[in-house]
This record gives C-alpha cells, structure tokens and sequence, in this order.
C-alpha cells in the first residue's frame, strides 16, 4: 500500500481510498497526498476539508482518480 502512496504523492495524484478508523468505522475519501512519513501520512481530506493525518496500516483500498479533461468541439 505505500508503494502506491508513494506513487500517488510522486505525481500529485488525488486518490479515492477506503479508510477504517480507530473506532471500526470505515469511510471513502477522496485525498490529495501532502507527505509520507514512516507508517502514515498527511493529506488533504476533500470529505473533512481540511489537512487530515492518516495511517498507512488503516488504508484498506486506493484508486487514484483520473483526472476529466473538457472537449474542445
């Protein structure tokens, strides 16, 4: 799993990940990676809107998220 945050954070990717909480809980999250250090990271939480801490052990799945280019017709 930090292999792909790694990747993500190298190309200024947002990613969509599953997280667990401390408390069992589990929500999706859109992020953008800010720093990886260790065994978690900090990242921008579009759910929370604000810069949110997060462990790398509680990241149960991650996607990163193309981003949609306009048509010029």
């Amino acid at each position: 799993m930090k292999v792909q945050l790694l990747k993500a954070f190298k190309y200024q990717q947002m990613i969509e990940m599953m997280y667990m909480a401390n408390d069992g809980t589990i929500s999706k999250r859109r992020v953008k990676i800010l720093k990886v250090s260790g065994d978690s990271f900090q990242a921008y939480c579009f759910l929370r809107r604000e810069k949110r801490h997060f462990k790398i052990s509680h990241v149960l799945s991650l996607m990163p998220l193309q981003t949609k280019q306009r048509q010029i017709v």
